[in-house]
Formats: C-alpha cells, structure tokens, sequence
C-alpha cells in the first residue's frame, strides 16, 4: 500500500467533445466521490458510460471509484482504457499511477505520474508521485523535492506549495516540525471548508450519568498493524463505565483480528458504504461523547469525517504519527517521550501524556517454534541486525549508518523486508556501491505475521529507521526478545522507538546520534553477554508492562475521563497529564 495519497478527480480535459449534459453527470459524480459517497459515484458514473463508453474523464474516475471499493481489477482495465482514449489526459495518467502503486507495480505508476507531470503541472500530481518515490527509494528524487519545498516554504505561503504532498509524506522527509504543521494545517483547512459541521439537532441527547461511549473509527480493523496492536483494547474497557462502539470503513477481511474487535465491542457498525457525512451523521445518532480516530492521514484514511464534528470531543490516537491540522481533532494521545517538553508546537491538537508509552499493545500470546536458520537461508554463525520496517522508511542519513555498521562488523548480515522489488533492486545496489557485498544484505518475503514473529528471534539486533521510526514493527521486535536501536530525532514519528523502549526499560538503546547508534550497533555484535543481558531484561519486563493491555485502558480511560470531565465544566480542551498508578 501507498503509504499516502490524495484522491484525484478529474473532469473533462477542456476541449473535450461532449454535451453538456454529459459534463453535468460527470461533475455530479465527482461530487458524490469527494463526499465519500463511493456508491453513488459508482451508479452515477456507470449510467454516464452507458451513454458514452469511451468516455475518457469517466474511466478515469470510475476506475479509481472502483478501486476504492476493493474493485482493483475492473477498475485497473477501466483506468488503462481511459489513457489509450486519450493519452494526453493527466489526470487518466495520475490515477492510473495511483492504482497501480497501490497494486505494488512501481515503475510502471512512476512512468504514469510522471507523464501526467509533464502535461499538467498540478500541485497534487506532485503529492501522489512522492510516496512513490518514497517507496522505490529514489533518493536522488526526494532530495530535489525537499529543496524545492524549503526553499518555497522559507518565502512563501503554505497555499502555494502545501499542496504538494501529504501530511503523512511530510513525516517521512528531512523538513521539520514547522513545515510538517504547515502541511497537516494546509489540508485540515480544506477538509473543513469542503465538510462544513453537522447541524446540532444531529447529535442525539442523552441523559447524564450514563456509561461515557466511546467511538472508535478505522479503515484497520482487519489483518493491519494497527489491528495488531489494539485487538485487545476494545475487550479491556471497563464496560460498566464505558460504552465502546467501532466504525468501520476499511476491508471485512474475517481476520482473527477483525473478529476481536468486532467481539470487544458493544456495537459494531461497518460504514464502508456511507459518504463521509453520512458516517458523521450516523456517529451524532449515535450519541458518542468522544470519538477516537485511528487513521487520520495515512493512506486509505476519511479525516474528512472528522471535519464534519459529529462528536463534541475528537481525538488524534495510534494511526497517524502526527497532527491532523487544526480544527479536526482536540486532542493527541503520546506520552513524556514520544514528546518531550517543547513538541507542542508540532501538533494543532491539545496532547494528552500517558505515564507509559504510548502505543497500546496487545496481550502476550504464543508463537510458532523458531524456525531453523538454514530453512531462512540465514548462515548458522553471521550476526544478524534486521529492520523490518517498510522500505520506503529507509532514506540515506540511516542507510548511512548502516554502511558503516557494517564495515566494522564484517561477518554480519543485514535482514530486511522484502516488501517491493524496485525499491529492493535500489538498496542493492546502493550498498554495493558503499561496499557491502550482496551477500550481507537479505531479504525476507512476506509470511503470516506469527510465523514473522517466530523467525525474527534470530536477529540479534533491530536496527531501527530515523526520520520515521518502526511502530508495530518495532513492538514486534521486542514482543520477539529482539533488542531495539534506536535514534531519535525532533518529531513525534521519530521518537516512537524510544517511548517503547522507555516502556520496557531499555532506555538506553536510545542514541543520542548517529555516530552513538553506530557504535552502540557495533559494540553489541561484539559483546555477546552484554546484548544477552538486554534480552534478558527484555523478556523479564515487556509482558508486565509494554504489554499489559488491560493496564493501558486503565490510563486511557482516566485520559477519557479528563476529556469528558472538561468538556461538561465547558472549559476547552487543555494537555492533560496522566499520572502512574
């Protein structure tokens, strides 16, 4: 998946031989699209082609409708015709790019986005060519783009640029906290503009003194990291104080995942079907007092909802490592490490600090038996670092690193995931080019997630990424006794690794630079008793804190608590510090 995109629709590519009432239908549909009413978009754009089959704009937007709603093959045929109609329509060439990214064909989205670049210079056909970019690490790209955007940002209005790229791709590049807010403020203030407020009478009134429900909405609630690490949340509430309703909008995947939540909610209510005011608008029936978005801007997420204020308290939680631009959320859930004292300013919203970290994370479980190193093509002898974070979190300050770790452990090996050939072909020949053989870098395919656990016990070491650091990843690791390295920078997606390690006790993988992460990686290779007493204290600690899911809802709900409590004095939203028991 994209790790970010914006929709694109596009209607006719003036001059474009067609009636108005032609023009008319399609503009009603892009309509019904931007509001989230995937359905109707679909019934009214059909109706259209049954008109005008060869109907370029049509395609074009069809196909990504149908993409959206899990119709990938029809909609790719749909998007490939639309650019034979007419080829030198950008927006047919963007969105044909968007979908085959999303299908993990690469090259050929790159070929598609770029040619829409060229024809169209648009700010939002930049905003979709950079997570591909991103993803085939082509750091030569993103490092034009990141002087483009300083340059623009230092003399001019978020307006004319912010537009560029997404606020999650933001997180990802060397641009700092100020220009990172700039970005999630920009599209925040056009989601509200496009998604005015719901009408009060919406929100159904209950009587005070009831259980406080709590709303939690996804498109994760299915095989997903976020799934993985909240399953056991929704169950852990105390249910005699609060009333927990899930809504969905992503895949019904039938997941072990998805049946815990959905098994751990009071109600649980799938709105995939519903535009985004009509999802707010089944929210305010509903009466929820607080609603907890998991998703925010990260790809596949309706931030759009947000806007439409269907609960009077909104927050920021889990999903997205970042603000979600002023006036779509109240309130963000961290902690003292993830941001630390002076990292207000990164987020629009009001930071709520849990005691302990603060990612919640499910319940210890069983795992498989440790597969044998030869069965994983893994030398008996080699140290072993792994990062097993996408690729496209890898970028050259922690490539870097690495290359240098590496020198000076010449019998290790590097571990990554094998998550897309493009951007696996690049790093190869990146590191071959710094030295490292090709024989010192593998790649792990893709495997059921428990069997991924079981495996990752043979790394001795997870080297984590900078800019955005591993998330469920990183808690993967050290669910698995695999110390965790980290190095942290100023924002909150980069200081992830270390409020874990906080969580677990191990503070002291936290580097202060990246010249401390390499020797600190170095001197652990080399000192088998001093990497074996970290995992010792790992396995003694993580069960009884990092993991104690039950313990999380307790702070969670005081957090809730407070929130609430605010709200009913009618003070406004304010940080609110959660103390250990």
């Amino acid at each position: 998946m994209l790790t970010s995109l914006l929709k694109n629709l596009f209607g006719p590519r003036p001059p474009v031989a067609v009636g108005a009432s032609a023009d008319e239908a399609l503009d009603h549909a892009i309509g019904a699209w931007r509001q989230g009413d995937l359905p109707g978009a679909e019934s009214e754009l059909r109706a259209l082609l049954r008109e005008r089959p060869r109907h370029a704009a049509a395609l074009a937007n069809l196909g990504m409708v149908l993409c959206e709603r899990q119709g990938r093959e029809e909609g790719l045929a749909m998007l490939r015709q639309a650019v034979l109609i007419d080829p030198r329509m950008a927006g047919a060439h963007c969105n044909l790019g968007i979908a085959l990214a999303q299908g993990g064909l690469l090259e050929e989205a790159r070929q598609h986005l770029e040619e829409a670049l060229l024809l169209e210079p648009r700010d939002e056909l930049y905003a979709n060519l950079l997570p591909v970019w991103q993803q085939i690490c082509d750091w030569p790209a993103l490092e034009r783009f990141v002087s483009e955007i300083r340059t623009l940002a230092a003399h001019s209005p978020a307006s004319a640029w912010a537009a560029r790229l997404s606020p999650y791709a933001a997180t990802l590049l060397p641009l700092g906290r100020a220009i990172n807010r700039a970005v999630a403020d920009f599209h925040a203030a056009r989601m509200r503009a496009a998604h005015p407020p719901l009408d009060a009478a919406s929100r159904s009134s209950r009587p005070a003194g009831g259980r406080l429900r709590i709303g939690y909405l996804s498109a994760d609630f299915h095989d997903h990291a976020t799934a993985h690490l909240a399953a056991g949340l929704f169950a852990a509430h105390d249910k005699s104080r609060f009333e927990v309703i899930g809504y969905s909008y992503g895949p019904f995947d039938d997941s072990e995942y998805r049946r815990r939540i959905a098994a751990g909610c009071d109600a649980f209510v799938d709105v995939a079907a519903l535009s985004f005011r009509a999802t707010a608008q089944r929210i305010a029936a509903d009466g929820i007092d607080i609603l907890v978005d998991l998703k925010g801007h990260t790809g596949g997420g309706r931030p759009e909802i947000l806007a439409h204020r269907p609960a009077p308290i909104q927050v920021n939680f889990l999903g997205c490592p970042g603000t979600l631009g002023a006036g779509l959320a109240d309130y963000f859930i961290t902690d003292p490490v993830a941001t630390p004292a002076g990292g207000e300013a990164e987020f629009s919203e009001q930071l709520v600090y849990l005691p302990a970290s603060y990612q919640v994370n499910d319940a210890p479980y069983a795992l498989p038996g440790t597969p044998e190193r030869s069965a994983l093509g893994l030398p008996e002898e080699a140290f072993i670092y792994c990062c097993f974070n996408q690729l496209y979190k890898i970028e050259p300050e922690i490539f870097s690193a690495w290359t240098r770790i590496l020198r000076e452990v010449p019998d290790a090996l590097l571990w990554l995931l094998d998550s897309n050939p493009c951007a696996q072909a690049r790093l190869r020949g990146a590191f071959e080019a710094a030295g490292i053989g090709r024989e010192r870098v593998l790649f792990a395919p893709g495997v059921p997630r428990k069997e991924h656990l079981a495996r990752m016990r043979h790394a001795g070491l997870f080297l984590d990424t900078h800019y955005v650091n591993a998330h469920t990843s990183a808690s993967d690791a050290l669910r698995a006794g695999v110390p965790l390295l980290t190095w942290p920078g100023e924002h909150f997606a980069s200081r992830v690794g270390a409020s874990l390690l906080s969580g677990v006790g191990l503070a002291e993988l936290a580097a202060a630079d990246a010249d401390a992460y390499v020797d600190l990686a170095v001197r652990l290779a080399r000192e088998p008793q001093r990497l074996a007493g970290l995992r010792a204290r790992l396995n003694q600690r993580a069960g009884v804190t990092l993991f104690d899911t039950p313990a999380y809802a307790r702070y969670l709900e005081l957090a809730y608590q407070a929130m609430q409590e605010r709200h009913r004095q009618g003070l406004p939203p304010a940080a609110i510090h959660i103390g250990a028991a």
